[in-house]
């Protein structure tokens, strides 16, 4: 039998990272000391009155179907966590509940996109946005943000992307690869364009908890009701408690837009897991403690390896204020190092040094890397000297 794929998954973009992943996998089977540097997930295990809850659901016979959209008591947890943190008021049907802030995204685009519909994504970005938009049957739009705005986009260049068929822009802040923030003031000026040209605004701010020195975390939905309406923020426990595998993530927006999406999760997945939906109770009702132990630790090891980072000839990076990620550009380093780019770097360093890293072509930023200090200090301080080494060994 002829096996016939859909189009819009032959469409789809290889992963960039399968090639690094499966090598460094292979080296491991083999004894050799690799390094993966490579995580997206934070490396303490999940709290463990969250654990607790969960079994306790469990034992209490809390194992059936939930609405679809999440249990009633995860939304109100949810409302007030919206409340608390951004001063922000949304009733339970402007919530849904999902398999994974990622789920919900795919959900989102599932319902607001038609054909040929356009989404403006900046570069660098999460991998998973264009896939998704494609998956919608949109087409992806990028604008690039360089490094010297610290990767940020500007109201300018949102205008000049702007078409008859723009339907949303993605907004991720703290920003998975390059650890930017957006200020108020920046997102105000976004919001305006926004507003002005009724362009739909995805919030990704699922690292928001995340935050180093005195920088701050704004959602665009939080600057004036108007944004609010315009927004739709994306958020979830993944990264703020360690709960990367549970699987639990929600949109808050308008009602109409939350109730397409409870629609089509009632037909793809039922509803998110119930034990993960109880422990999630437990994560924003709980003790907060743990999230500020976890964001500390992440900040402390950011404050050892960067410096030990931008030493390195051919290195520059600027310093992140969120997430858990180093987004150097390491194009002079490849260079006097003899590749032709840095995809090809990114092999001999895995090759030779035993370091894994992830090539910023995957994320729109062909110039850099990604290194995740989600590992323990003595492993990137290890890495860092190993990726120094390589250097002054290959250069030219």
């Amino acid at each position: 039998m002829e096996i016939q794929l859909a189009k819009r998954v032959k469409a789809l973009t290889p992963s960039t990272t399968l090639a690094i992943t499966a090598k460094a996998a292979e080296l491991k089977a083999q004894g050799h000391d690799v390094i993966g540097l490579g995580a997206g997930e934070p490396d303490f295990n999940t709290p463990q009155h969250i654990i607790d809850a969960a079994f306790e659901s469990m034992n209490a016979g809390f194992t059936k179907y939930t609405p679809s959209a999440g249990l009633p008591a995860l939304k109100k947890a949810i409302i007030n966590k919206l409340s608390e943190d951004q001063g922000i008021t949304y009733q339970a049907n402007e919530i849904i509940v999902g398999n994974g802030a990622k789920h919900v995204l795919y959900t989102l685009f599932q319902v607001i996109l038609n054909d040929e519909d356009e989404v403006i994504i900046p570069t660098p970005y999460w991998v998973s946005y264009p896939e998704q938009v494609k998956l919608a049957g949109g087409k992806p739009v990028y604008i690039e943000g360089v490094e010297s705005n610290d990767y940020k986009i500007t109201p300018e260049q949102i205008l000049s992307a702007i078409t008859e068929k723009t339907r949303a822009i993605i907004i991720n802040s703290p920003s998975n690869p390059t650890g930017m923030i957006y200020s108020k003031e920046e997102l105000e000026a976004i919001g305006k364009v926004c507003l002005e040209k009724n362009i739909l605004i995805v919030s990704d701010e699922i690292y928001e908890k995340l935050i180093y020195g005195d920088s701050k975390h704004i959602s665009i939905a939080q600057i004036s009701q108007q944004l609010k309406e315009q927004t739709i923020i994306i958020n979830g426990v993944s990264k703020s408690h360690s709960m990367t595998g549970w699987r639990i993530g929600y949109a808050a927006g308008q009602k109409e837009i939350i109730t397409a999406m409870t629609n089509l999760a009632s037909h793809s997945t039922s509803n998110p897991t119930t034990t993960a939906q109880y422990g999630t109770i437990a994560a924003y009702t709980g003790p907060q403690h743990p999230v500020e132990d976890m964001r500390a630790a992440f900040e402390s090891r950011l404050n050892v390896i960067y410096d030990k980072l931008v030493s390195i000839e051919g290195i520059t990076c600027i310093k992140p204020q969120g997430a858990f990620y180093l987004f150097p550009n390491v194009k002079n380093a490849a260079e006097i190092t003899g590749y032709d780019s840095v995809d090809d770097f990114v092999v001999g360093l895995l090759d030779e040094a035993m370091v894994a890293v992830i090539p910023g072509s995957g994320f729109g930023a062909p110039d850099n890397i990604r290194i995740s200090y989600a590992t323990s200090l003595d492993a990137l301080e290890t890495a860092i000297q190993r990726i120094e080494d390589f250097i002054n060994k290959k250069k030219n």
